[in-house]
């Protein structure tokens, strides 16, 4: 077949595919263990002010414009092209480090548009299942600083990244997936890759498996240690795990459990990276314990409020990393997620992915900046805010100041829908003699509560949002 017509052909499957990759969703955790160091607890707290973060996906499969990592990874829910073999195919995607060349890459440019939109943490992906690593790692020459990119001085792509967004005062997470599917010490290249888990018997080859966990814990201690201050450390792939950890909720979701038990010490791992980033957090996700300091559901926002941290991950568009003309959520839509989210105490960490030639594409930094309006009139209802018992009815969503002496009220906005002249409420009520302000103004509202239910009558020229919020302020 026409090498041309083979790689259009892939490139459709895998474009399918990048859609289909939201279905595969890491719920929230049904426990949750507060963590007992100070500094951790303090950093926790501060991280629970910030409630908007931005998540970038970019690594080898933004060359193509396909979904992340996954497409290598032999699972009946991955298609594609049936006319290339599956080792073929895992050579052609792995060769794309020898093209991966983003001259133009340009990460104050996605910090400012982050901070346009009002979000406050990073959280970059420093090497992906795939294990094509986004730093200048000394554990493999599989990276980003061993390609046609080395010669840049901004080879070692995770410095810049961190340096840039710290300078615009983000807290900085490290993404790191603990599989490795291009080590050989996880996929053995003697076995079959049958799915994403490591493919040899950990009991009968230990030395194999031991070679693995010094990889892993190398090449953390190398971004605990070579990037200045890290807050977070991010941890994907909650499959590498003890096998005792494995409970009837993991079973549940569906993924292939483990034959034998994927542990990587973690406990070592978390002394080493506090030993050089004190009060660091710890997110394994999906993984009990003390180093799951705060749980990540992926693409979905939990039913009811939660009274532990927290964090909802979700993708501006329909991918995680760059797919060509991928289409975006309406800002709308996005405000109204970060508003539900932080009502029922937790955080939004909005993925977006840079193209091959690192910058981010257009239609991204008009989106944040959009978003960004809303969020620089209203922040004051979202940031360094804390939940209320009360925080929810119909349309409206209730949070507090962090010191319980202010109440917010944010009212969302149905599409195509215009400003209401009253807005109502059960629970909730302000004390008498309580000013309501509209935050985008600075303009009182009128209100009174009868029988318990609140009414604001607004007035006329507030100008078209997608949430309306209010302060209660006390006299």
């Amino acid at each position: 077949m026409n090498r041309k017509l083979l790689i259009a052909l892939v490139f459709v499957c895998l474009a399918n595919l990048s859609y289909a990759q939201r279905n595969d969703i890491v719920k929230e955790s049904t426990k949750y263990e507060w963590p007992t160091d100070p500094l951790v607890k303090e950093k926790l707290d501060t991280w629970q002010d910030k409630k908007f973060g931005m998540i970038i996906h970019w690594g080898l499969y933004a060359v193509p414009g396909i979904i992340e990592s996954w497409s290598i990874c032999s699972e009946d829910w991955i298609e594609r092209d049936s006319t290339i073999s599956y080792d073929d195919y895992k050579k052609w995607y792995w060769d794309f480090s020898k093209k991966f060349n983003p001259t133009k890459f340009n990460p104050e440019q996605w910090s400012a548009a982050g901070k346009n939109a009002g979000m406050k943490y990073l959280v970059f992906t420093t090497k992906h299942h795939d294990g094509f690593a986004m730093f200048d790692t000394k554990q493999s020459d599989f990276s980003i600083a061993k390609g046609p990119f080395a010669n840049n001085p901004k080879a070692d792509v995770a410095k810049y990244v961190f340096d840039a967004f710290r300078k615009d005062g983000f807290m900085i997470g490290a993404y790191f997936s603990k599989p490795d599917w291009h080590s050989q010490y996880y996929w053995w290249q003697k076995y079959a890759t049958a799915d994403r888990n490591n493919n040899y018997d950990i009991k009968k080859y230990p030395w194999r498996w031991n070679m693995f966990k010094n990889f892993v814990q190398n090449q953390i201690g190398e971004l605990m240690t070579n990037y200045g201050s890290v807050d977070i450390l991010w941890l994907d792939g909650g499959w590498v795990r003890p096998l005792e950890s494995v409970n009837e909720e993991v079973l549940s979701w569906g993924a292939p459990i483990p034959k034998w038990s994927q542990d990587i010490d973690m406990p070592k791992i978390a002394a080493m990276a506090r030993k050089a980033q004190p009060g660091l957090l710890m997110v394994d996700r999906t993984v009990h314990g003390p180093y799951e300091n705060y749980q990540t559901p992926e693409q979905k926002i939990p039913e009811t409020q939660l009274d532990h941290p927290w964090e909802s991950c979700m993708t501006l568009g329909g991918a995680w990393g760059f797919v060509p003309n991928d289409q975006y959520k309406p800002v709308a839509e996005v405000v109204h997620k970060l508003v539900e989210i932080v009502a029922k105490g937790g955080s939004l960490l909005l993925g977006v992915g840079p193209k091959p030639d690192g910058t981010l594409p257009d239609e991204v930094t008009q989106k944040l900046n959009e978003i960004g309006k809303w969020t620089s009139k209203n922040g004051q209802a979202i940031y360094n805010t804390r939940i209320t018992k009360n925080y929810h009815d119909g349309q409206t969503w209730f949070t507090q100041s962090k010191d319980g002496k202010k109440r917010f009220a944010i009212y969302c906005l149905a599409t195509d829908e215009t400003n209401p002249k009253t807005i109502k409420w059960n629970n909730n009520v302000p004390k008498k003699g309580t000013d309501i302000v509209i935050l985008s103004t600075g303009k009182k509202v009128r209100w009174q509560n009868v029988n318990g239910e609140t009414t604001l009558t607004l007035p006329a020229g507030i100008g078209k949002t997608a949430a309306l919020a209010f302060a209660f302020i006390p006299q």
